[in-house]
């Protein structure tokens, strides 16, 4: 469920009264989208689950800090992307891979479809289709975090340019031509991956 501007402009104001109903309501709207955008960039359940939690956390604690220069919403995802690079560098220097959980995920819960998604729904082909959606989480997984963020804020989560220059801090062109390379790269990992070539 996405709010209107007029109702999220009212959450905020109940949000930084500290309502606690309105804190439970903006969870609920927005937990399974910034659930699956760092479940998708980490790629384990655990890490993903508890980093969830802390970013709302964050975003309840530091909500006097919004000024309404973006949604609400492309704020929350800001916080839920610069909270995952953290944990991803905190992962790295442990030596801790975070991908483990990510081919078991049921395909609902990793790949809602778009431009880099195959899904297949005749019976001959379902096979061959569940194959290459688990080649496609595993070649995710393998992309470095830049590449990984933009696929899955815009083929995968679906945001528009406009709030993942917002999210990101980088300029439009940048945006565009680096998730240009991005699925370059995933078509590449794909295709080196499954043994034969994507269509185009």
């Amino acid at each position: 469920m996405n709010l209107d501007v007029e109702a999220e402009r009212r959450l905020v104001e109940r949000l930084k009264r500290r309502d606690e109903a309105a804190f439970n309501f903006f969870v609920r709207t927005y937990q399974e989208k910034v659930f699956s955008i760092v479940f998708r960039m980490l790629g384990n359940r655990a890490e993903a689950e508890d980093l969830a939690q802390e970013v709302f956390i964050t975003v309840f604690r530091s909500i006097d800090q919004f000024r309404g220069d973006a949604r609400l919403s492309t704020w929350l995802y800001r916080v839920a992307i610069n909270h995952t690079k953290n944990r991803v560098k905190y992962l790295d220097r442990r030596g801790r891979k975070g991908t483990g959980d990510i081919d078991n995920a049921p395909e609902s819960e990793v790949s809602k479809g778009g431009p880099v998604t195959s899904r297949v729904d005749r019976p001959d082909e379902r096979s061959e289709g569940n194959e290459l959606e688990g080649k496609i989480r595993v070649a995710l997984a393998s992309l470095d975090g830049d590449h990984r963020e933009l696929i899955v804020l815009r083929d995968l989560e679906g945001l528009s340019y406009e709030e993942i220059v917002t999210v990101t801090g980088l300029p439009d062109g940048t945006v565009k031509s680096r998730l240009h390379r991005a699925r370059a790269a995933l078509r590449e990992a794909i295709e080196r991956g499954v043994g034969w070539k994507l269509p185009e």
